[in-house]
């Protein structure tokens, strides 16, 4: 069991409620089990020193004050577990048009250090690898998360098949801002009508421009009215209705589209794993609207 942090908001039980909220709603769920990120998959997009660092458990402090928790070998298993799972997803995500990762979207890690309760950037790393061994050509970062994706956008930034953008709380974390191709950040208090404009205004446009194969998607919750270190004012019916029309975008365009689950934070984790799970359940029942199409190899 991976220790918890001694201060902070992050909760490692999350993920477990949100496996149990997926299970409970007795939807046809189909789980997988993602093999570890191989070290040389993580090594082509972060610094190999830091690589290191995490697999020995001899992160220093600075780095892991930065990450939010210290990196036992008990995290380090499970860190490279979690951005196997992304990999996974696109995969799955090819073949059935949509599939989830149930944690990770770890989109705050940088290239020699984790930060904000980020280790290795799952987003960054897959997209990498996916375009590597050719199972996509130009990929497409959408970062709804509320806060920036400021590791994703600094690992992609010299890239010209990988495309990020982000929507997000302007005033949260990160203080410093790293350059998405596409950043917009929202006023405090943005509602769901408010959002939903700005997503369909900027959304739509990028397939045509960008003309991706693909699609990694940054799910995070945090949006919330409720949301502990959110600063938005979404509700649960404007989470579903972006998450559908993200979705939506990208599958009937024929995309596949790979989501990670991102931030989510409050004192009640069922509350916040609620809201993760219904998100996964209304993207896989938004993908259904679409028949299957998979990437050309």
């Amino acid at each position: 069991m991976a220790p918890r942090p001694e201060r902070g908001t992050f909760r490692f039980d999350k993920y477990f409620l949100v496996m149990e909220e997926l299970r409970a709603s007795g939807a046809d769920i189909r789980e997988h089990a993602p093999d570890p990120m191989p070290r040389e998959w993580l090594e082509a997009v972060h610094c190999p020193d830091y690589v290191e660092q995490v697999f020995t458990s001899t992160v220093p402090r600075e780095k892991e004050r930065r990450i939010g928790f210290p990196v036992t070998p008990a995290i380090a298993s499970r860190v490279r577990h979690t951005n196997g799972g992304t990999w996974l997803a696109a995969q799955l995500a090819m073949k059935n048009g949509y599939a989830a990762n149930s944690a990770a979207g770890s989109h705050h890690a940088l290239y020699d250090t984790g930060a904000g309760y980020c280790v290795f950037n799952d987003l960054a790393v897959s997209a990498n690898r996916l375009i590597a061994q050719g199972d996509a050509h130009r990929i497409l970062i959408v970062d709804l998360d509320v806060h920036q994706g400021d590791g994703t956008a600094s690992l992609t930034a010299l890239r010209d098949d990988v495309f990020t953008l982000s929507i997000h709380a302007e005033k949260n974390f990160p203080a410093r801002k790293a350059r998405s191709n596409r950043d917009i950040g929202l006023p405090d208090g943005t509602d769901d009508d408010a959002y939903m404009e700005v997503l369909d205004r900027n959304l739509p446009p990028l397939f045509r421009e960008f003309a991706p194969d693909l699609v990694l998607y940054q799910a995070g919750v945090d949006p919330h009215e409720h949301d502990k270190l959110g600063r938005l004012a979404l509700t649960d019916d404007g989470i579903t209705r972006r998450n559908r029309f993200v979705v939506g975008e990208a599958r009937k365009r024929g995309l596949p589209i790979a989501s990670a689950l991102g931030g989510g934070y409050g004192a009640d984790q069922r509350a916040v794993a609620a809201r993760h799970a219904a998100s996964m359940l209304a993207m896989a029942d938004e993908n259904r609207l679409y028949p299957v199409a998979t990437l050309d190899r």
